[in-house]
């Protein structure tokens, strides 16, 4: 029986990616109104993590594996794009410098990327997209084009368009990859204002610094098996980050955000 308190389960489940298996015995449980890190060296699984939360990979299951998005072992994309909103680097790349800010929100509504200019938008679709910018804190460029913007501020749009159709998760995948201080300061800003609104945020990141004090549960990846799961004060410790990456690193908090460094070799 699938639980109504989760938005994502998956029990005793292997992925493969040609002959490699990147999840090994998987089970993992995701509820509504949590908003989680997840957080993993390269080939931790992350990757492949967020391609089955988004709908982009399929799972086998049997009588003992299941995988369940939203009480759903079957579901279709179309009925996903409604109820999670996706964010990643990459999709910056999608859309023409031309494309004005605000067609580049109202997009989403269409499951569309690139030029929106012939395509007629609802009243109530219009009035989504100006929350949606509202939110992130983004209204300021709604007349620009896209080319003219930043790197932080293409990203705080993008997770505009993701929220245009109020989802009830927002998956962001490594958002701050390749900003400046800046611009990664901007997006934070813009991720916390988002699950201030009340939506339910799964960020996946490398680094601990990134994970915001309105995040209380951490999951570590590694090696296609889950690290550690549970309250970030508990998982994000010296110990626990030191095994992760297989270097000795100290972790130190301050007021809800988490930073790891290097520990000091003893002269």
């Amino acid at each position: 029986m699938a639980s109504v308190e989760n938005f994502f389960e998956m029990h005793h489940c292997k992925v493969w990616r040609g002959e490699r298996c990147v999840l090994e015995d998987f089970s993992l449980e995701l509820r509504h109104h949590e908003s989680i890190a997840i957080l993993g060296p390269n080939g931790s699984g992350k990757s492949t993590l967020v391609q089955i939360l988004t709908g982009d990979l399929s799972v086998e299951f049997s009588d003992n594996r299941v995988c369940r998005l939203f009480g759903e072992e079957l579901w279709s994309l179309e009925d996903l794009r409604h109820k999670i909103g996706f964010v990643s680097p990459e999709q910056t790349r999608y859309f023409d410098d031309d494309e004005t800010t605000m067609n580049v929100v109202l997009s989403a509504w269409r499951g569309a990327y690139g030029r929106t200019r012939e395509m007629r938008f609802s009243a109530r679709e219009k009035d989504a997209a100006w929350q949606a910018m509202e939110i992130t804190g983004t209204m300021h460029l709604a007349q620009r084009m896209i080319g003219s913007l930043s790197s932080g501020e293409r990203r705080r749009l993008l997770i505009a368009r993701a929220l245009v159709h109020n989802p009830q998760v927002l998956v962001m995948d490594e958002p701050t990859t390749a900003l400046d201080f800046a611009g990664s300061q901007l997006l934070m800003q813009s991720l916390r204002r988002s699950i201030a609104s009340g939506c339910t945020v799964v960020l996946v990141t490398h680094h601990p610094e990134e994970i915001p004090p309105e995040i209380h549960r951490v999951i570590l990846l590694k090696q296609g098996r889950i690290w550690a799961d549970g309250p970030k004060r508990k998982v994000l410790t010296s110990e626990q980050l030191s095994g992760l990456y297989e270097l000795p690193l100290e972790v130190h908090a301050k007021s809800g955000w988490y930073h790891a460094k290097v520990a000091e070799l003893e002269s």
